[in-house]
């Protein structure tokens, strides 16, 4: 290569990175509280709790706090205490998901050191403690992760929880079938494995499991992570009758490494779901982490040597994104080395480039990355479609990496809801298709090491302004919902057999703001960034209008005293041009 030429890759190269861009902002937004004395980290969620389209945060904590719930307000983060729940054990898991279906999230925690909670959402965000009439187990184990499917597709989501240690017997793994809102251990019947060669509890050291239909025979599928390289990952194969059947060797996915996590993602938009492990031994089998990329035959290929993806450290988390929205997953990997081991990395952000391998970029604020890390997840603390990061540390304060990557690429976010199927719409398949090319994502709870995502997909569409199409493949009854010429940058949810239920601009926000927000009086004022007359709509929650008022301008104030405390969604329109954000009033 010519010094000329050189010098204009290296330019080249770093308008490239340029573009990307993460700042640390947790204390900035209120979320600078970190798990505190752990035992191979804490969990985390970004799943929107409270149903107002704001991704909101929970942490995991250590003996003696309680969990951390962080409502999300435009951005910023109010941290909160919700009735019912209270919880001071040594807490790993905190998932929400909606087991019974009757639209609103409930949490289940696990712990290492106490008992598994299960709080059930009485509506309100009012909170009962279930746990003891569930049908979970309530003995003291070493509960890591839990992750919920729905294995027999009958509406409902079951739950396969894990259990790890080395020192303690009578540590098995757990699979549960929900019957109408009670769970029940099927585990032996299942074919899953409760006893080892000896006729001791077959106790695996697992950290986590996800749900997914790798074969896609319409049949959700259970990928579990083991510790040590005795313990190979198991890939149970869903029969589709009750039963499972161990298919690791026969499809190649059962790997011996040190395994963490779990993460799901179709790497190089062929259709088949791949997954990523990390590996806390980078000198044994597979020499770091691993990458195996789904054939579409039944059979995975490690390529995490050919991707550039072996991260080569002490790993721990790891999640997918497309971080500038260039239509390519790029990875972030969380390391439980703080930087000072020598050329061992502390984290790592790859980005992938158009031949399917990946580069960790330089200068794009992940300096100070350093951090002794575990878990991570993403969500979109501003709701600007560019998907963020939180990640969970050990004793020094969590990072939020805001995305503030500078480019002209265009997205979408979708979210499902399920009618016949479960309501979060947990196991589905979403493809866009855009100018001759599709993209793929796979919906779940309980994902990555012991981590939650939000429950919004994010698409990275490029310079494209519209999506040809949006596909839902609803697994539970292999039906389709088909949405055409989808516009950019907006969230939208799908309903199953009824296409876009709702179609929301919050994310953008350019026509108006109201301030105090929140207002402890009730009395908001109107910034619209126009000279025009404005129609103002306040909804609550359950899309009733509860309030209305024609002929608003810039500066004019309303009042909200008459409502009752708690968030409403305000909605300006000014000719073809409408904006939403959320109220809050106190």
């Amino acid at each position: 290569m010519t010094t000329r030429v050189f010098i204009l890759f290296l330019i080249f190269s770093n308008l490239s990175n340029a573009q990307l861009a993460f700042e640390d902002v947790a204390t900035q937004v209120g979320v600078n509280y970190s798990y505190g004395d752990s035992e191979y980290g804490g969990g985390v969620s970004f799943a929107d709790f409270n149903n107002d389209g704001w991704d909101d945060i929970t942490y995991a904590t250590e003996d003696g706090a309680q969990i951390y719930f962080f409502e999300n307000n435009n951005g910023v983060f109010n941290l909160v205490t919700l009735n019912g729940i209270s919880n001071t054990y040594k807490t790993k898991q905190v998932i929400w998901i909606d087991y019974d279906n009757d639209g609103d999230k409930d949490l289940f925690v696990t712990a290492i050191e106490g008992v598994n909670e299960f709080y059930r959402n009485d509506g309100g965000m009012n909170f009962t403690n279930i746990s003891s009439t569930i049908g979970f187990f309530q003995t003291d184990l070493f509960t890591y992760g839990t992750s919920f499917g729905d294995i027999d597709n009958d509406g409902d989501l079951d739950a396969f929880i894990s259990n790890r240690t080395s020192t303690e017997q009578n540590q098995r793994n757990y699979l549960y079938r929900n019957d109408e809102g009670t769970f029940v251990d099927i585990t032996q019947s299942s074919g899953i494995p409760i006893e080892d060669e000896e006729g001791n509890e077959n106790s695996q050291l697992s950290f986590c499991t996800m749900f997914f239909d790798y074969n896609k025979d319409g049949f959700q599928d259970i990928y579990l992570a083991n510790d040590k390289t005795d313990n190979i990952n198991r890939l149970y194969k869903n029969l589709g009758n009750g039963t499972f059947e161990d298919v690791s060797v026969a499809s190649g996915s059962g790997i011996a490494v040190n395994a963490m996590t779990t993460t799901l993602g179709d790497y190089n938009n062929d259709g088949w779901f791949d997954i990523y492990i990390t590996n806390t031994q980078s000198s044994q089998a597979g020499n770091g982490n691993v990458l195996l990329k789904n054939n579409g035959d039944g059979t995975f290929t490690n390529v995490a040597e050919e991707t550039g993806t072996t991260f080569n450290s002490l790993a721990w988390g790891a999640v997918f994104l497309d971080a500038d929205n260039d239509t390519l997953l790029d990875l972030y990997v969380s390391g439980g080395y703080d930087g000072s081991i020598g050329s061992f990395l502390s984290a790592a952000f790859y980005h992938q480039q158009n031949d399917e391998t990946f580069v960790i970029p330089q200068n794009i604020g992940f300096e100070n990355d350093t951090r002794k890390s575990f878990s991570n997840a993403i969500g979109d603390i501003n709701n600007d479609g560019k998907p963020d990061i939180i990640v969970c540390n050990d004793t020094e304060n969590n990072f939020l990496w805001e995305n503030k990557t500078t480019n002209t690429n265009n997205w979408l976010k979708v979210k499902l809801e399920g009618v016949t199927t479960n309501r979060d719409g947990i196991g589905n398949t979403i493809e866009i298709f855009i100018n001759g090319r599709s993209q793929y994502r796979y919906t779940l709870a309980g994902e990555g090491y012991i981590s939650q995502n939000s429950y919004h997909e994010f698409f990275g569409l490029g310079e494209a302004t519209e999506v040809d199409y949006v596909k839902v493949t609803w697994t539970g009854t292999n039906t389709e919902d088909i949405i055409y010429d989808v516009n950019a940058n907006q969230s939208i949810t799908i309903k199953e057999g009824n296409g876009v239920l709702t179609s929301d601009d919050i994310q953008t926000n350019t026509l108006l703001s109201l301030y105090p927000n929140p207002s402890n009086d009730g009395v908001f004022k109107l910034s619209v960034n126009n000279n025009k007359s404005n129609t103002l709509k306040v909804y609550d929650l359950a899309g009733r209008l509860i309030f209305k008022i024609k002929n608003l301008k810039d500066k004019d104030e309303f009042s909200l005293n008459h409502c009752k405390k708690g968030i409403y969604l305000a909605k300006v329109s000014s000719g073809q041009k409408s904006s939403t954000i959320k109220l809050v009033l106190n």
